[in-house]
């Protein structure tokens, strides 16, 4: 790359122009193999956004992240405060995922799974070139006296911008207070749920806003992410890059002897969300949307050039002319992604529907009965995390001993209730060996076995 090009790019912000002004973006749209695999993409995600508020596990949310309640639903699985060690874990997990797969894939995520990517660019920009027209044609109407037919047009497409951002300010609330909260909302009067009303209101203009006028900035300047990747980069990470080897020196008509592949028809900039030149190497701004991947192939191809002059890479694949491979290190990391992902997985599907802690009553001593047992007193609290009323009772593993519960015992639990019942463990003392000893106390919904607790039993022996 050229020392002026360097110079420049280390020098200006792609979305800032020279006099210091927001430098708007009018970005063509893409055409290639890349594009199409994240528009399919795209649906498939839109398609699982709208249905998983609809979709419930044991009769549970798929997904819900109620903060004012401190109830967070994964895969039908509840989680309260009280399980703040796994949720941590989980949390924990999820970060060192997050870091490996950034060491290994750079910014993959934010082009092709980020939901602020995929709208952006898979929805509100493809709504404005039907409207408005591609890019450049976009560019030629805003620097001219603005037409009856353009008033219209931007009329139009911000009105149905105001209304997918409303539809999507309820999906997402959907997934905060639960689908069935929502349809309240919608359904009663306003003044009931004022509260909620104002949060669809929020959202709303947050994500008109952020689509009809932020755009870019998010992924530039305010998403931590774009920041992160800087520490987390090396010279193996695969990230979309330019073959400067191939490529340079740069030339229009390629009729100079030695010349580079690089026609220098600056399509790479045209398509880029962030407005990047990939050419100056690898930068913040960059997405890894593989827009640019697409209109390079697209003009070799006119030319008569090798395509991939900008292809998925490393460093260090590009300074060595080699063809990027999958090494050691990216197979062996991603075994590590792939066991993270497992742990993660059974972390959270293997949560019981029922969460219960036993205990001795505090000062209560071996009880002798008169039927010849020796017993202790427990009290048991058990919490229902599922959305149903389900049966519950207790029942030891062990057939030689008994319970015996007091007052009048629990036969069922409401949905995400916590309640409590106290209850005898009566042993023979014959059966006793030692000073304390460990019974398995099953919880039980009908027949079906939901959790196994410990009872700690003292005796004198």
């Amino acid at each position: 790359m050229s020392e002026q090009g360097n110079e420049e790019f280390r020098n200006r912000h792609s979305t800032i122009n020279k006099e210091g002004k927001r430098n708007w973006i009018y970005a063509l749209q893409p055409k290639g193999k890349f594009y199409q695999y994240r528009t399919w993409l795209s649906y498939f995600y839109l398609l699982l956004f709208v249905s998983l508020p609809f979709i419930k596990i044991n009769g549970n949310p798929s997904f819900l992240f109620n903060f004012p309640e401190g109830e967070f639903i994964f895969f039908g699985s509840l989680f309260t405060p009280q399980d703040f060690v796994i949720f941590g874990i989980g949390m924990l997990i999820a970060i060192l995922f997050v870091i490996i797969f950034t060491l290994i894939y750079g910014r993959f995520f934010c082009g092709w799974i980020c939901p602020q990517t995929i709208f952006m660019e898979m929805v509100f920009r493809k709504l404005e070139y039907l409207i408005e027209g591609d890019g450049n044609k976009q560019k030629l109407n805003n620097s001219k006296d603005w037409t009856t037919d353009l008033y219209i047009r931007k009329f139009i497409k911000h009105i149905i911008f105001l209304i997918l951002s409303f539809i999507i300010s309820n999906i997402f609330l959907s997934y905060i207070i639960g689908i069935e909260g929502l349809i309240k909302i919608v359904k009663e009067p306003i003044s009931d749920h004022i509260v909620g009303f104002i949060a669809i209101l929020f959202f709303t203009m947050l994500f008109y806003a952020v689509y009809a006028f932020v755009r870019e900035i998010v992924c530039t300047v305010v998403c931590p992410y774009g920041r992160l990747q800087g520490v987390l980069l090396d010279k193996n990470t695969i990230i979309v890059a330019y073959n400067y080897l191939r490529g340079e020196p740069r030339n229009k008509k390629k009729l100079i002897e030695k010349s580079g592949d690089c026609i220098d028809c600056g399509m790479c900039v045209n398509v880029c969300p962030t407005n990047i030149d990939i050419r100056n190497g690898t930068q913040l701004e960059c997405i890894n949307c593989t827009a640019c991947i697409d209109a390079c192939n697209m003009m070799m191809n006119k030319v008569g050039g090798e395509p991939d002059l900008i292809t998925f890479a490393s460093e260090n694949n590009i300074a060595s002319g080699k063809k990027f491979e999958f090494t050691y290190r990216i197979k062996s990391y991603t075994v590590v992604l792939g066991i993270l992902l497992v742990l993660l997985s059974i972390l959270i599907l293997t949560r019981t529907t029922f969460d219960a802690t036993i205990l001795r009553v505090p000062g209560q001593t071996i009880q002798e009965n008169n039927d010849g047992t020796i017993s202790n007193l427990y009290r048991i609290k058990v919490t229902n995390k599922s959305n149903q009323t389900l049966a519950y009772h207790i029942v030891a593993s062990d057939p030689t001993i008994k319970i015996e519960r007091i007052g009048l015992p629990l036969d069922s639990l409401k949905g995400r209730q916590l309640a409590e019942e106290t209850f005898f463990i009566k042993v023979k003392p014959s059966d006793v060996h030692q000073r304390k000893i460990k019974y398995e106390i099953k919880l039980m919904s009908g027949e079906k076995i939901i959790d196994t607790k410990q009872a700690i039993f003292i005796s004198e022996f």
